[in-house]
Parts: C-alpha cells; structure tokens; sequence
C-alpha cells in the first residue's frame, strides 16, 4: 500500500512537472482562434486585429478559423473536442449561453469552458434601405401592427442577440414580425440591398452601408446615441427599456492548464490596449469591454441564468 501511494505520488508529481514545463514554455508553435462569424464582417475584421496584436506578444502566429452558423456558437462546440493546451481557443457570442435552452447538447456553456478574457461588444440596431417607405421607427410599428407578420426582418442568426433582442421589442409592443436568419453581416446586408428583406436587425457592421446612402437606421441599442448615426434614437429613447451590447471574448477547453489561460490572458489583454485594435473597433462603434478570466467565468454565469429567462419569456425553450 505504501509503494503504491509513494509511486501514485510519483506520477503526479512527474505530470505536475510536465504541465509546469508546457506551461512555461507556451506557445511554441501557432495557435488556432475559431470566430463565429464569416470573414470580412465586423467580428472577423476587429479580430483578426486583435490576434495580430497578440501573435507578437505571444511569439507565435494566431491563425483564424471561420466556422459561420448555428447562432454563432460552433467555436464553442469546438473546444469541447480539442486538445486542453491553449492551442485551440474560440469566440464566444452571448449565443453561446442560451443553447442548451433551446437544444439538446451533452456540454455545459460555464462548466466546460475555461474562460479566457472578454474583448468587447456590439453596437446594435435596425436599418431599412434608404429608398424604404418606412421612413421612422414609428413607420416601421405601424405597418407591422397594420400587416402582422408581414414585416420581413434579417439577422446574423436563429437565436443569436440581434434575433431574440428584436423579439423581445416586438413582443413589448404587440407586433409580430418575420424572422429570416443568415450566416453573417455581409450575406445578410446583401440580402436587404436586393430587397429580400424590408429591414435587418445587426450590429454596425451595416455603416459603411449607411454612410454611402443606401441604408437608413431606425434606433440602435445602446445606452446612449451613436456618434456615427447621431438622428438614430436609442431604444430607450423610444420607450423600450432594452439595452443590449451582447459582451464577448474568448475561450478555452475545460482543463487548461492556468498558467497557460494566463498567458493567453496577458496577450490579449496587452494587445487589446493597442492603439490599432481600438480604431479597428472605432469603425463598427465598438468599445473594448474588459473582463478577466475569473470575472469572465462569473458572468458567464450570470448570463447563462438570464439567458435562460429570455428564452422563457419568448416561447423558445426546447420541449422537456
């Protein structure tokens, strides 16, 4: 018994050493960050920045992997099979919280994942094309109380913030509306140019869009006005006592060493201070929001609680 104990001891203690050294010497080859979103939207665009930044802290290149669809919450579903070693780490959307509310997985969103640090959030709203005869927000309740369920509106997402926030206002005001989901940003403004759709529910990525003439914002989703659509009024300003910013940041598997969650935390949180990363969120209204790894896995918590409350409050809780 006692051999046995004094080899046990052993063993761990050679496995301790192991995870010492790995941890030590990480990253000594490129690692993966999966995004949620495709490439060439906002998410992608101010991400890609940030893995850059943190590429030449870390030494090592960070490579993105776009897996777009299921409400953005793939990058999650992939961590669960990776390898616990910092080199796979992903994007987790607010999503990501509200999944096992509306579908059947074998994984717990605060239990199987090793928070890592949050980056940021989206600046929201809803815009309908310039030429649209709906020309203000209370044009657009208007006609969806005279045409229920007419009002065709697009989002990056089933179940994603900008779906269930848009949801959640039409169900504060009696309207209902019709929901066509996309994979992202891009596919989805292009579907409201050709006129697919009357009106699209989306984070900022749509400025440029706005800028050039051919979209117009009815209200964004912020605790204050944007600066770049100063006319459009907030949600609150209209009488909905909604703000939504839908915070997110980046994961790790469940067992990642610490030491190495702390340097992947150290690298992103240095490299979200540059000056490059701050203007790359400035063009899609973005602010940093900072979170550490253990405030990170708190809200997590949190969120996972009244996430689950929305998704009662709307109808869309999976069958039991």
């Amino acid at each position: 018994m006692f051999r046995r104990s004094l080899l046990c001891a052993a063993l761990f203690g050679i496995a301790a050493t192991a995870t010492a050294v790995h941890a030590q010497s990480f990253p000594t080859r490129p690692i993966k960050l999966v995004i949620a979103f495709p490439a060439g939207g906002p998410t992608d665009i101010t991400m890609r920045q940030l893995a850059d930044n943190a590429s030449k802290i870390l030494g090592q290149p960070i490579v993105v992997d776009n897996k777009p669809g299921a409400g953005g919450t793939l990058p999650a579903q992939a961590l669960q099979t990776a390898a616990p070693d910092g080199y796979t780490i992903g994007q987790i959307p607010l999503g990501v919280f509200r999944l096992p509310y509306t579908t059947k997985i074998n994984w717990d969103p605060v239990k199987d994942i090793s928070y890592v640090i949050n980056v940021t959030g989206y600046a929201f709203g809803i815009a309908v094309p310039a030429d649209s005869p709906i020309k203000n927000w209370n044009e657009f309740v208007a006609y969806a109380k005279a045409n229920p369920g007419k009002l065709t509106y697009g989002s990056t997402g089933t179940m994603t913030s900008p779906h269930l926030t848009t949801e959640l206002i039409a169900q504060q005001l009696g309207i209902q509306l019709q929901h066509v989901p996309y994979k992202g940003s891009a596919e989805l403004s292009q579907a409201v140019l050709g006129n697919h759709l009357m009106a699209i529910a989306d984070s900022t990525g749509f400025a440029p869009l706005v800028e050039s003439g051919k979209l117009r914002v009815l209200n964004t989703w912020g605790e204050k006005r944007l600066a770049k659509f100063p006319d459009a009024p907030t949600l609150k300003e209209l009488g909905i006592d909604i703000v939504q910013n839908s915070p997110f940041g980046i994961g790790a598997p469940k067992g990642t060493p610490p030491e190495v969650v702390r340097k992947l935390h150290d690298a992103f949180k240095q490299a979200m201070e540059e000056p490059s990363y701050v203007a790359a969120l400035g063009r899609y209204d973005m602010l940093p929001i900072y979170m550490s790894s253990s405030d990170y896995a708190k809200f997590a918590q949190t969120t996972f609680t009244r996430e689950k409350a929305l998704i009662e409050k709307l109808g869309l809780a999976k069958p039991q």
